[in-house]
């Protein structure tokens, strides 16, 4: 049981606005909160720095704008990747420590992320979205474009589009 979990024991994940129009800025503030009250250095740092990278989006280009919660969940998701990512780094540069708070970090993340897609969940929309390139005459790596049109709306931020890409490839006979 992580640490976090006594403090969030209930924190679904939240991926969209929900029926009383909360959204998942406010429920990141809103948790930033209680993680500050209950002294959680690792919460609260997490979800600031997820804040801060929410606000640097939403100033980023010629005019500042709110950002919608899907794109929030897409900030978040580059959040998380870099935390995984830095975490392999330190293990491989063995500071073990900085890897575990980089995990620490991932997990708080994870939070607010849809749920991963499994393997199998993957396979049938790649199965599906093959067929439906079929339907349209489409064969081979030439309905490769039409085939990852379909399915990265359907797996962004659920499953990694690099494997996607490959079971497509594997699918099509590529």
């Amino acid at each position: 049981m992580a640490a976090t979990d006594a403090i969030f024991p209930s924190t679904p994940p939240v991926s969209h606005v929900r029926e009383d129009g909360y959204m998942l800025k406010d429920q990141l503030q809103s948790d930033l909160t209680v993680a500050i009250r209950a002294q959680d250095k690792v919460t609260a740092g997490t979800l600031r720095m997820a804040l801060t990278a929410v606000t640097n989006a939403e100033v980023s280009g010629k005019e500042k704008r709110e950002l919608t919660d899907d794109d929030v969940v897409a900030v978040l998701i580059g959040e998380a990747k870099r935390r995984r990512e830095a975490a392999e780094s330190y293990d491989s540069a063995g500071a073990v420590d900085r890897a575990n708070l980089e995990r620490a970090e991932l997990e708080v993340l994870e939070r607010y992320l849809p749920s991963p897609l499994t393997d199998e969940e993957v396979a049938v929309l790649v199965r599906d979205a093959v067929a439906q390139a079929g339907e349209q005459g489409l064969t081979g790596m030439k309905a490769m474009g039409a085939v990852m049109k379909v399915l990265t709306p359907a797996t962004r931020g659920k499953a990694d589009g690099g494997v996607v890409a490959q079971l497509v490839k594997d699918a099509l006979g590529a």
